[in-house]
């Protein structure tokens, strides 16, 4: 569609005014959707100070954050039925703020712990501290999962279907941005907050024995007085980013506004869904069935997004330790490879919005299925070729990343633009707890794979659920771009069967 006619009939005023309110509703989500990152990916970088004071193993870890990969996944599915009725921008700001309680809560789960106990040191209270802990991150990620259903019913109502990928594929750097400034954040506190206990032995006999550290060998007391010297620091990484959300949740409740109608804006020409307004129709369950349970393109997009989600993370959280272990790379360099592998991330994703409008005419699913493609190609040289220079290495695996992060933005926008904005946080919901199973098998399966017959095979599998991706992706490549066509007809099925008296109240 040319770009001239998306505000067909508008005068230049109502363009102006317009075009302000979206640029400000894609900044103020899109802050604070990174600001979501900041009370969910410090729970990482205060690990380490955990496992140093109270000896929580991996293990433990592990565990939680599984359980709470899973209750993510299930809590955007569940609340993309909620954004449906409730206004984006409250419910949006409210999540924020229960994240924010969370994570109060968090820094406090060793008084919590202690005044449950009685004890404040041995197993009971250790225990009692990772139940703490568990509880804790549990509900911190079933209202991380509030965070992007509303994104992904405000920015349909803002940004017409030809513009969607291009803009929202920026939109979707929030992710990455806030993963990385989070983490930034928190290894500065790391670093500087706590208490300086390095003079006090009983603080060093126990963080040696919780890392399982030698105090006589120099490299491991240096290790030893990096926690010692900054004693309760992880909590700080729990209570500032907390007051960090706080501010904004204030930031998303001013600044955003669910759709133009509410600052006194006409619809986007051609995003309407044909609902008449002040009439009676079909219920919203109704409407759901149709544009989402019973849409084929909509099943398809979830099936891919297992495949995108299990290649991602596949490579995201086991590229660094099959680096170090298959390629011999020092961890050092295993962390910069991953550093540039979220930089092409970040221009593959905006590149790939782009392609998606100039190149498919807004047709995501195609652009899709070109990235999945690239995906295995880069992956299949990386793993073919394993005597190549580590330079070389680095550089296939972030060209991997650059057209896998594509898919995972794009199958948003597709869902959002299938199901209209209407229908669009629920699309999303759904696609979403496909997604994260799809981490969780990832999790599961590589680990298990990567012990007992080695990591080419992981990678082997790796490319063959990339090419599972590709094929799912080509079955939709006769899709339309968007489903407001389906949505019109919808509801101009329902109009004809009320006049015809076949719409009874049970319908209404």
């Amino acid at each position: 569609m040319a770009k001239e006619n998306i505000y067909a009939g508008w005068d230049e005023k109502t363009v102006s005014k317009f075009k302000s309110w979206q640029f400000r509703t894609i900044l103020v989500s899109m802050i604070g959707y990174a600001i979501y990152y900041f009370v969910r990916k410090n729970f990482s970088i205060a690990m380490p100070g955990l496992t140093a004071q109270y000896g929580i193993s991996n293990t433990s870890f592990g565990i939680v954050i599984g359980i709470g990969s899973l209750i993510y996944g299930l809590s955007r599915f569940v609340n993309g039925f909620l954004v449906e009725k409730i206004s984006s921008r409250l419910i949006m700001a409210i999540g924020l703020l229960l994240c924010a309680a969370c994570n109060l809560a968090f820094g406090f789960g060793v008084h919590i712990s202690s005044w449950i106990t009685g004890v404040d040191q041995g197993p009971e209270f250790i225990n009692m501290l990772v139940l703490v802990m568990a509880v804790t991150i549990v509900f911190n990620q079933y209202f991380q999962g509030i965070g992007y259903p509303p994104c992904a019913r405000l920015l349909p109502s803002w940004i017409h279907p030809s513009e969607l990928a291009t803009k929202m594929s920026i939109w979707n750097t929030s992710h990455s941005i806030g993963a990385g400034a989070a983490v930034f954040f928190c290894g500065i506190i790391m670093g500087q907050m706590g208490s300086d206990l390095s003079a006090n032995p009983e603080i060093i006999d126990t963080i040696a024995r919780n890392l399982n550290l030698d105090a006589s060998n120099a490299e491991d007391m240096k290790k030893i007085l990096s926690y010692a010297t900054h004693w309760d620091a992880w909590r700080w990484c729990f209570w500032i980013p907390a007051v960090i959300a706080v501010v904004g949740a204030l930031w998303l409740f001013i600044g955003l506004r669910d759709d133009p109608r509410s600052v006194g804006l006409p619809e986007l020409p051609g995003t309407s869904t044909g609902k008449k307004a002040g009439k009676k129709s079909a219920s919203h369950a109704k409407f759901l069935r149709v544009m989402v349970w019973t849409n084929r393109w909509i099943w398809i997009l979830c099936i891919a997004n297992v495949f995108v989600y299990v290649m991602r993370m596949g490579i995201l959280d086991w590229g660094p330790k099959f680096l170090t272990e298959a390629r011999n790379m020092s961890i050092e360099t295993a962390a910069l490879s991953v550093a540039i592998f979220e930089m092409c991330a970040i221009i593959g994703t905006i590149f790939a919005g782009w392609a998606t409008d100039h190149i498919f005419k807004g047709k995501a699913h195609r652009m899709c299925l070109v990235c999945m493609l690239g995906a295995v190609v880069f992956m299949t040289l990386f793993i073919m070729f394993s005597d190549l220079p580590q330079a070389i290495s680095i550089a296939l695996l972030a060209m991997a990343g650059f057209f896998i992060y594509g898919p995972q933005a794009l199958i948003g926008i597709a869902s959002a633009n299938h199901a209209t904005k209407d229908a669009s946080a629920t699309a999303n919901g759904l696609a979403g707890i496909f997604g994260y199973v799809g981490s969780f098998l990832s999790a599961i399966g590589i680990g298990i794979i990567s012990d007992h017959y080695g990591w080419n095979v992981v990678f082997y599998l790796i490319i063959g659920v990339g090419i599972l991706g590709a094929i799912t992706f080509f079955l939709m490549w006769a899709a339309p771009r968007d489903g407001y066509e389906r949505s019109n007809n919808f509801y101009k099925n329902e109009e004809a069967m009320a006049k015809a008296g076949d719409l009874n109240d049970t319908d209404i």
